[in-house]
């Protein structure tokens, strides 16, 4: 099994790679998707996170409301440590899951927007990074999720410098052209994962 790690600030096109990296034949680990449901309404995570956080962060049908909850945590170092203090266990328990589950010839892509900032490079055999510059990332930020300029330049702040996560970095797959040329370099990349999987 080759394990990957994927990562790339907030905006960087991450999630475009790992569904191409999926189309190929990868298995993609969400390691956001998964964090979602650890803290789905009546789960113990979303107990654990009340308990932390109070009763503000539900919404009236007893979901998180992860805008309220993202608003506290990320103007707050130490609120967001509590936060993935529960998270982040809960995770790793269903990644460990997934990966017994897998067959032993899996190209298995791990996609994680925080593996620099949680210095996780040395669990994976490779580290892919999708690189992208900060005013790309905030003009997408406005055009896709409509989020206001500080916000974004606030989110971006609070993750790891793009020097760092290139730091990191096995592979880069620059992203601020077209999909076609996207396309085109994750193809590339997939190739090098198949070489670098038959080697063992």
């Amino acid at each position: 099994m080759l394990k990957i790690g994927l990562t790339g600030g907030i905006g960087s096109g991450k999630s475009e790679v790992s569904k191409r990296l999926s189309a190929r034949g990868a298995m993609v680990i969400d390691a956001d998707k998964i964090a979602r449901e650890v803290v789905e309404r009546g789960t113990p995570g979303l107990a654990r996170v009340v308990a932390t956080f109070g009763d503000d962060v539900l919404r009236p049908d007893g979901s998180l409301n992860r805008e309220k909850l993202g608003s506290l945590v990320f103007a707050d170092s130490e609120k967001l440590a509590a936060l993935n203090a529960i998270v982040h266990p809960l995770v790793g328990e269903r990644v460990a899951q997934l990966q017994r589950q897998a067959a032993d010839d899996t190209i298995m892509v791990y996609d994680v927007p925080l593996l620099v900032e949680n210095k996780l490079a040395p669990m994976y055999d490779v580290v892919i990074v999708v690189d992208t510059a900060d005013e790309v990332r905030i003009s997408r930020l406005a055009e896709h999720r409509g989020m206001p300029e500080a916000d974004a330049k606030a989110r971006i702040a609070a993750q790891a410098s793009r020097e760092d996560r290139l730091a990191a970095a096995d592979i880069v797959i620059p992203n601020e052209g077209s999909l076609d040329e996207l396309d085109a370099r994750v193809a590339e990349v997939w190739d090098e994962l198949l070489r670098r999987a038959a080697r063992g």
